[in-house]
């Protein structure tokens, strides 16, 4: 049995379109199939939308967060939750094609435990060349995870060895991606061509993608912290060199002094950036300590399934 997992946020109007293609899709390759719709706490009739799929379809089941907790937190709740022997998440928005699961599940049957689907490359597309290509540039090149796909990608299939590792891990701010990446086992990447959103707003705002370059920093390397200790002993050096030749330079002595002021400047500014990189190791690590649940399910769409979603949460 496959889980379908999608984490949705404002989609009403793609829900149903989405459903009518995952259940052709999942008919033409013959295996039993749930779908958890995970509702990041939406503002508009989403949650409507899936109480309606699920009254339809018993194979739909969904929840609905006490908050808006972001993307990852929805794909986590949605892979506790998945009761399948492989789970394959994919966005709620249309624009990854159910089509594309054969081939997911055709990798997974060869032995594959984790199947990356990325997006294909085109010729003059320029699309991928922004904040995507950054983030993944810094993954692969800073980071060091050299296994993660090159071009990223957001749809993807685990298994159940990597399904159950996955939920071993109770850390809150993480990118999913990168861990399960970290995770290891065979890992394979097919290509597909990514869709346009058919309606509604995406809710990855600016804001949460800089959130996610820094959680997926600092949740996985030192190298900021250690940064900061090489970038502190090189001012401090030239710091000397620079207060030695201002000294040969007394007679000069406005411009001595407007030298010292930068060296001034930047070894503060240098302090500031130091103390909030090892800021960002403290907060995580006291939120971490906290112990607060990652999320909160508000209702779930099905009243028949709520006693064992909640204990599944719980779990």
């Amino acid at each position: 049995m496959i889980s379908l997992i999608s984490p949705a946020f404002n989609e009403s109007a793609n829900l149903g379109p989405l459903y009518e293609r995952l259940a052709a899709a999942m008919a033409a390759v013959g295996v039993d199939w749930e779908w958890i719709v995970v509702d990041d706490h939406s503002r508009d009739n989403t949650f409507d939308v899936l109480r309606a799929l699920t009254a339809r379809d018993p194979r739909v089941r969904g929840v609905r967060l006490a908050r808006n907790s972001g993307s990852h937190v929805a794909i986590t709740c949605g892979l506790h939750l998945a009761k399948g022997d492989a789970a394959i998440m994919l966005a709620a928005d249309l624009q990854d094609p159910p089509e594309t699961i054969r081939a997911m599940l055709e990798r997974w049957r060869a032995g594959a435990e984790v199947v990356w689907a990325t997006r294909r490359e085109r010729p003059g597309d320029r699309t991928h060349s922004g904040f995507a290509a950054v983030y993944y540039w810094i993954m692969r090149r800073v980071v060091g995870m050299n296994e993660m796909p090159e071009r990223g990608a957001d749809f993807f299939l685990i298994g159940k060895p990597v399904l159950d590792a996955f939920r071993q891990f109770r850390e809150r701010n993480v990118s999913v991606l990168a861990l399960i990446t970290w995770i290891g086992f065979r890992q394979e990447t097919i290509e597909y061509d990514k869709q346009p959103r058919t309606a509604g707003r995406s809710g990855w705002t600016l804001a949460r993608k800089v959130k996610l370059v820094v959680d997926s920093i600092v949740s996985f390397t030192d190298l900021p912290i250690r940064l900061c200790w090489y970038g502190g002993a090189a001012l401090l050096a030239l710091a000397v060199v620079v207060g030695v030749i201002g000294i040969a330079q007394l007679p000069t002595l406005g411009a001595a002094l407007l030298l010292m002021l930068s060296v001034v400047l930047g070894l503060a500014g240098l302090q500031l950036i130091a103390l909030g990189l090892i800021g960002e190791y403290v907060w995580r690590t006291l939120d971490e300590a906290r112990g607060r649940p990652q999320y909160l399910i508000e209702a779930v769409a099905d009243a028949a399934q709520g006693e064992r979603i909640a204990a599944a949460a719980d779990a």
